[in-house]
């Protein structure tokens, strides 16, 4: 007599575990994007030139400090 394991259904509920992880995650990385980039788009030209910021930057600073969360 053969025996069987079913395990699908703990696979499956982590899956879904790890989905969500995953999504609350890039949620919570985009708001950083979006914070940081607005917060720097609306500073004006005198203030990026005493950060050493250029607007060219700003995207990529804020995608920095979305990848460093």
């Amino acid at each position: 007599m053969a025996y069987t394991t079913d395990t699908r259904a703990t696979g499956f509920g982590q899956r879904i575990a790890e989905f969500r992880a995953s999504l609350a995650d890039r949620i919570a990385r985009q708001k950083i994007y979006r914070s940081t980039y607005n917060e720097l788009q609306s500073l004006t030209d005198r203030d990026l030139a005493d950060l050493g910021i250029s607007r060219s930057a700003i995207k990529g600073i804020a995608i920095e400090a979305a990848q460093a969360r």
